[in-house]
């Protein structure tokens, strides 16, 4: 197996020592295709893995007691999967495939011997966690308390400065995968009035539409409609202890 995907995604915030990289190659121990529509963990199953997000995009979805689905969050290259499971037997969620995706697998327990022996790889992802649950409460305030218009492009540009922050390059544009319904499922919105809300930010200058390609036309626009704060923007590791 070549490189580990997320020393990659570490590398990109703080220099990695050789022990380190070696210790997170190991972890990724093996790995595992979907096709689009795939579940890599059903709601509920035993949950003795989690994944970092080789290629494709994935997302966590709930269903609800009216039978409809909630998206939760995407998982896009690079970045970790059904890592807020890790303090349940269960996985509180599902895991499906929104393309045609690769994950890196890494057997739960087999983190003890990362945390005890590289505790700055667990500071960095204590760091990771942190700033995906702040992603989380501002998606929270999107939906409770913003337009529908908002929500859609909130979605937008986090996908953008997220792939940025990855490491793609999204200067052209970005293909996004997913279907009208998904992005309602993810915006407590219909696929119709996606569809809507996207002619809308397309009419208003703020992004292009073209075969299956969207180009955000005005970032300092789009983020001011979405209300958007780019949480990776500035991030403060000055507390995170030296390599061993």
């Amino acid at each position: 197996m070549d490189h580990s995907s997320l020393a990659q995604r570490l590398g990109r915030y703080l220099p990695l020592a050789e022990p380190e990289r070696d210790a997170l190659a190991t972890l990724e121990e093996s790995e595992r295709s979907l096709p689009r529509g795939g579940v890599l963990c059903a709601e509920h199953a035993p949950t003795r893995e989690i994944y970092v997000v080789r290629k494709g995009w994935l997302y966590s979805s709930t269903l609800l007691s009216d039978g409809n689905r909630q998206i939760l969050g995407l998982h896009l290259p690079g970045e970790l999967a059904g890592d807020a499971a890790l303090p349940w037997e269960k996985a509180p969620f599902a895991i499906t495939a929104a393309t045609d995706a690769v994950v890196r697998v890494i057997d739960k327990t087999a983190l003890r011997s990362l945390l005890t022996h590289q505790p700055r790889i667990g500071a960095l992802l204590l760091a990771l966690v942190q700033i995906e649950r702040m992603a989380i409460a501002d998606r929270l305030a999107s939906l409770g308390r913003t337009s529908a218009k908002s929500r859609v492009a909130a979605l937008l540009i986090d996908v953008l400065r997220r792939l940025r922050a990855g490491g793609s390059d999204v200067a052209g544009g970005l293909v996004l995968p997913l279907t009208q319904e998904e992005i309602g499922d993810a915006t407590g919105l219909t696929a119709v009035h996606v569809n809507r809300m996207m002619r809308q930010l397309t009419d208003e200058g703020l992004i292009g539409r073209s075969n299956g390609r969207v180009r955000v036309m005005d970032e300092a626009r789009l983020a001011g409609v979405a209300n958007h704060i780019d949480r990776y923007a500035a991030i403060d590791l000055s507390w995170v202890p030296p390599a061993i």
